[in-house]
């Protein structure tokens, strides 16, 4: 069996649920504090998840809601939205996601390099990192971010990068991936992925040809995984092994 290097982690949607318990709430928090009126309750940011980028987000619902929104305004939303995010985060108020925490363990003491490979600021991810595992110490080796290529996902650049700078071969790497954008991305860099779609991506499921193996969450005791695509998983979690399996299948 070809032997597991390195796995490459996504973070908002795959490490944790960073949309809906910590991007939505802050841009409530934003909202509320310029006295906007606005509030965006889960099904309403589900919706409004299909348009890139927080600004551009902001734009479109001030245009459903006939309001003027300039550009001060704009950047002063921007601005305090991103506070409201670090600050949730850096105070521990994401969880990670089912499984994440057992399965990052199982690889640490394997000796298997981690990576963070995400489209969200360094800023994001040291936030993260301080909050998550203040105590535990981070599993991860490195990780690129949106500050350190030119192109983000779906563009290959970040696995690319993140490749690059781990040395390890393609063929004995893999990421872990919840959105159609990152599984593109781990795909045209010619690695393999394991898919634990987030819910809000309405894209994926056209995507799932590429994905090496897609699975609910990553499992663990007392709640067990569901299987929706690829080689079928012996145990109610993923493991280690699944994933050296899912090299095999891969090459």
């Amino acid at each position: 069996m070809t032997r597991l290097k390195a796995v490459f982690w996504d973070v908002d949607g795959t490490l944790a649920d960073t949309e809906m318990d910590g991007h939505r709430p802050a841009f409530n928090a934003a909202f509320e504090q310029f006295d906007l009126g606005w509030h965006w309750d889960p099904e309403l940011y589900q919706q409004l998840l299909a348009i890139p980028g927080g600004g551009q987000r902001m734009v479109h619902y001030a245009k459903q809601c006939q309001q003027s929104l300039d550009q001060t305004l704009l950047e002063a939303l921007k601005q305090a939205k991103k506070s409201h995010y670090l600050s949730r985060i850096r105070s521990g108020g994401v969880a990670l996601r089912p499984g994440v925490t057992r399965l990052l363990d199982e690889l640490q003491n394997a000796g298997v390099t981690q990576w963070i490979v995400t489209s969200s600021g360094r800023a994001s991810v040291e936030a993260l990192l301080e909050g998550v595992f203040a105590t535990t110490g981070s599993p991860f080796a490195g990780f690129v971010s949106s500050d350190d290529v030119a192109h983000h996902k779906p563009a290959p650049d970040p696995y690319l990068c993140a490749l690059q700078r781990s040395g390890v071969a393609a063929a004995s790497a893999i990421a872990v991936e919840d959105s159609a954008a990152g599984l593109i991305a781990a795909s045209e860099a010619s690695l393999a992925c394991l898919v634990t779609p987030s819910g809000w991506d309405q894209q994926l499921s056209s995507q799932w040809h590429r994905a090496a193996a897609v699975v609910n969450h990553l499992g663990e005791p007392g709640n067990e995984l569901t299987q929706l695509a690829g080689p079928p998983c012996s145990s109610d979690r993923i493991t280690l092994e699944y994933l050296e399996s899912l090299l095999e299948c891969d090459s």
